[in-house]
Parts: C-alpha cells; structure tokens; sequence
C-alpha cells in the first residue's frame, strides 16, 4: 500500500472525493468492479501528431506538453511492467503519433520483453512507416493499425490538414511487406466530409486480406462541434454497402474487441464497425489508457483520471506503482454517459490515443 507522504501524490478526477487507496491483492489478474477483466493497455507515447485531423484535432490553437511532462522511456517502462504484474496481457502503442517518439523501437523492444506481455500493437497514421516498418518488425511489433479516412489525395489533404496519402499508402504496403499483420485499416467517418468515401475504401477488403473499420466519430474536447451533427451510424453505413454488394456476411462480435465484423461476399479482407456512439460496447470492455504525461484514463469519453506519475516521481516502487494501476482498474466506470449528455472535456483525441 501506498505510504501517507505518496497518498498525497494521487490525483483523481472524478466527481466523488478521493477515497483512502486500498491494498489490493497481488495474485490474481486485475478486474473492475463490475466483474469484466481488464487486460489492454493503450499508451499514448506522445500528444504530438504530423497531421491535424479534422475529427481529432481543432485547427488552431493546440498546445502540446512541454517534454518535462511527458514519461520518460524509464517511468512508462515501469508502469508496463506493473500493469503486466496486475494482469495486462495486450499492450498497443498511440499518440498523438506515436512514430514521431524517438526511442520508440527500444521501447517497443523493452515491453516485447516484459514478462507477462503477450501482444503489442500499434496505432499510427503510417507517414512515417516506410522507414520503421522493419526495425519495428525486427523489435516485437506484432501488428498495426493505420488510420486512412479517404483514398482521395485531395480529400486527404483536406481531412488531415495537409497530409499525403501518397506516402501513407507506402507505409501500408511496407508494414504489409514485413508481416506487421494483420492489417487493420481506420476510417472515422464523418457526415459531410467523407461518408461517401465508405464503398470504395470497403472495396478495398476485396483486393487485399486486410480488415477496413469503419468508426463513428466521437465528442471529445476539442472537436465537439464536428461530431455534433456528424456522426453516421453504423447501420446507415451497412446499409449503404449492401445497396451496392448485397447482404454482408455478419462474422459478430469478438469478446472483448470493439469492432463488428462483416464481409462483403467473396472478399480476401473482413470490414469492422465501431459504433461507440450508436452501440457502444461497454459491457465487455477490457481496457485502460496512459496518456503520455502518465495518468491512467479509465474511460475514453468520461474525464475519470489517477495519476501515476506523480506517484512514480514521489519514489514509488513497481509494487506500489502496481497497486495503483489495480486501484485505477477498481474505479473504471461502466461506461460513457453520452445518452445522458455527459460529455468528455478534460482531454481530446490526440491526448488520448482513441
């Protein structure tokens, strides 16, 4: 447990007062209080991005952490390695973009080399993949997810704020080249920028065994006006497909994954739907977030934080440090509040990592 002088360290934002840290058991696998255990730690390795997505970024005005802030490689490897003594199994690596960390092929060859980590991926929007791919291969990278909203060079353009989706799709076909797979391809589809880009990004599953995911674009701090009126359900999008490749096969929904997956008939790749917004999946959802200046996020759309930098520069040990990540599992919500109109306004999406 915690000593008194580090208790004092521990931030929480939440609406209810701070309750006193327990001690929580060491040789069990870390779960919620609603029963669902918690294994996937996303790790926002850096809030900065080469790009200005429109659905994550607003066009002025951003402000990045000062490097000060941020966890150096040492602090983040220490929390890896006590999330993974509290049962985290699957880690996956954001931004920001995460490519534009300097040391990430050692980090990623550190936590490929965590006891207890089985699966490491990464998210990323692949301008910078080209040259990465490889040494990330050659590191532990299992797989990537890369995000693509548009195959329109000009609409890219305008979606990232300047972009190339020249040098993205390089970045594709090298992480493809190496076995980074499988391939997981994001679009956020927003309404009135590129929802008429579905069928042809769809249609890519039927070239390549790649899977194309469809996501529904969310209100968090900094883009609330563009998700306001631009979110396209899921079901407008399915329906939208089959006008053009008739009815889809519905391969479900996997435990604990986000996405719904579904293939167009005949297709080498699979598309998958991430309707947070229209169908979120709370009920099975299986993880956390470190955001890159070291608070666990229990939620995605709720502002719910612990603070484990300040206890990790406090003088904490991993035993410590593993206590907190077990008592930040404790407090995860059930959910989002986005029915009730509970908005996220602590963080936006490029803080957080998706």
């Amino acid at each position: 447990m915690l000593n008194e002088e580090l208790r004092g360290t521990i931030q929480l934002y939440s609406s209810a007062e701070q309750a006193p840290i327990p001690a929580y058991a060491t040789d069990a696998p870390a779960h919620d209080g609603f029963g669902r255990r918690i294994d996937y730690l996303r790790i926002s390795l850096t809030d900065r991005c080469n790009f200005r997505c429109v659905y994550c970024m607003p066009a002025l005005g951003m402000q990045f952490l000062p490097r000060p802030e941020l966890l150096t490689s040492d602090e983040l490897l220490l929390v890896v390695r006590a999330a993974a003594a509290a049962g985290f199994r699957k880690i996956r690596l954001t931004g920001g973009e995460p490519t534009l960390r300097p040391d990430l092929v050692e980090i990623v060859a550190a936590i490929k080399s965590t006891p207890g980590i089985e699966h490491i991926a990464m998210t990323t929007n692949a301008l910078r993949l080209g040259k990465l791919a490889q040494p990330l291969k050659d590191a532990g990278l299992d797989r990537v997810n890369i995000s693509i909203d548009t195959l329109d060079p000009q609409k890219f353009r305008q979606v990232t704020r300047g972009g190339k989706l020249e040098t993205v799709w390089e970045g594709i076909e090298a992480a493809d080249r190496v076995g980074l797979r499988p391939i997981k391809l994001n679009a956020v589809v927003v309404r009135g920028l590129n929802e008429e880009e579905v069928p042809q990004l769809a249609a890519l599953t039927l070239t390549y065994p790649w899977e194309m995911r469809f996501i529904e674009v969310m209100p968090l701090t900094g883009v609330a006006d563009v998700a306001s009126d631009g979110v396209v359900k899921t079901e407008e999008l399915i329906a939208q497909l089959e006008a053009i490749h008739g009815r889809l096969d519905d391969l479900g929904l996997a435990p604990t994954d986000s996405a719904r997956r579904y293939r167009i008939p005949g297709a080498k790749g699979k598309l998958g739907f991430i309707s947070a917004v229209s169908d979120p999946f709370c009920a099975t959802c299986n993880r956390m977030r470190l955001t890159a200046d070291g608070r666990m996020h229990l939620c995605l759309l709720r502002d719910d934080e612990v603070d484990l930098r300040a206890a990790i520069r406090g003088g904490a040990s991993q035993e410590e440090i593993e206590n907190l990540v077990r008592h930040a599992v404790a407090l995860k919500p059930w959910g989002h509040g986005l029915p009730e109109q509970v908005l996220p306004t602590l963080r936006g999406m490029s803080q957080l990592g998706g």
